[in-house]
């Protein structure tokens, strides 16, 4: 085929077909995807000791995987993990949830399009927390969170409340991220993959913003771009 005569869109759709060919599904187990995400974000500047929860949906309704208290990210395995019901409490594995993880369980019920939330303070998405403004998404690696980030400008305290997760749920909305101000990130993904492209791409977000606005003024992307790539970086293959 010619392909030099086809026009953008024609070869965007021709590469998402070669992916769906292409790029094979992961053979990992839940559980081992959720133990790898652990690890992948700690090693991407995640590694926030015990402020760092993740979760998942698991089979039973109303129940979610998520690591044992008392563990970081880099100390996650498959077989560490917690088995808790929305009032987390402990179905199946040793310990204990982290009682932060609350907030989750008003996300889950609010989308029932999320099934992996990621919350943590990695350090240049908290440092960016600090000064009390959202999120910019204005780079093309990071387009993958364009226009899907939500913002929380003053801190709910410590998230083990109902209070708290009412306010994240409610502030998240419809999107896939969001900024809580001198706190962290939240991500609430479709699944472990998208939550662990997701939380990557947020925190050099931040990074990204702080060196940026360190030399000048951050100037924004323009929209249809910004979403074009968005859509083209989150395809589910691609993760």
């Amino acid at each position: 085929m010619d392909t030099f005569s086809l026009n953008k869109s024609a070869l965007v759709e021709k590469a998402n077909a070669q992916m769906e060919i292409s790029l094979v599904q992961s053979t990992y187990t839940l559980r081992q995807k959720l133990a790898l995400t652990c690890r992948i974000l700690f090693e991407n500047g995640h590694d926030s000791g015990l402020a760092g929860q993740i979760t998942t949906r698991a089979e039973l309704q109303g129940t979610y995987l998520t690591q044992r208290l008392g563990l970081g990210f880099d100390e996650i395995t498959d077989d560490n993990l917690l088995v808790v019901d929305e009032d987390l409490t402990v179905i199946s594995g040793n310990g204990m949830a982290n009682p932060a993880n609350r907030f989750h369980s008003w996300v889950y019920r609010a989308r029932p399009d999320v099934n992996c939330v990621v919350h943590t303070h990695a350090l240049h998405s908290a440092a960016l927390s600090m000064l009390e403004v959202p999120l910019e998404v204005s780079h093309m690696d990071n387009c993958v969170l364009y226009d899907d980030v939500a913002f929380v400008p003053k801190w709910p305290g410590v998230p083990v409340g109902n209070e708290e997760g009412e306010l994240i749920s409610k502030a998240l909305g419809s999107k896939r991220a969001l900024m809580l101000s001198h706190h962290g990130l939240l991500i609430a993904a479709s699944s472990v993959e998208e939550a662990c492209v997701l939380g990557i791409a947020f925190e050099r977000a931040a990074k990204m913003q702080l060196l940026a606005a360190a030399a000048g003024k951050v100037q924004p992307i323009d929209h249809s771009l910004g979403r074009e790539a968005h859509d083209w970086i989150l395809r589910p293959k691609r993760n």
